[in-house]
């Protein structure tokens, strides 16, 4: 089971939002990196779901629902889609701050290529922020 993290727009999708759903397609990834991180999720792969904006903080897990599949929508055929539903929100969000803060997250995506919206995220990294939560 592999580990990734997702980044969304408190005000366009927020993990509350998510809850209230039940699921959700994740789509909309159109970054050529970010696409291949997403192709690689597979069903029961833990999600960390991070808002962005003025939150900047992973604020929840969620999981994934089905392995990633081609987006229907997309008529080049290249994006892929992946369906997620919610676990539970963090005890406390962890900031972005928080997590630049501490050397072990030098080389994690989200200090490194804060832009990026799929990452994957090492058993280490998702210990750390897990504990950062509590």
């Amino acid at each position: 089971m592999a580990q990734w993290l997702v980044k969304e727009e408190p005000d366009h999708y927020g993990y509350g939002q998510l809850e209230r759903d039940g699921k959700t397609v994740w789509a909309g990834v159109r970054n050529p990196v970010a696409q291949k991180h997403l192709r690689s999720i597979r069903q029961g792969d833990r999600v960390f779901y991070y808002h962005t904006g003025k939150e900047k903080a992973v604020v929840a897990i969620a999981k994934a629902a089905s392995d990633a599949y081609p987006d229907p929508a997309d008529k080049t055929g290249k994006a892929y889609v992946v369906d997620i539903v919610p676990v539970a929100p963090l005890a406390r969000p962890v900031t972005l701050a928080e997590i630049k803060a501490v050397p072990a997250f030098a080389s994690f995506p989200l200090t490194r290529i804060p832009r990026l919206s799929v990452m994957p995220v090492t058993d280490d990294e998702w210990h750390r922020i897990e504990k950062m939560s509590r």
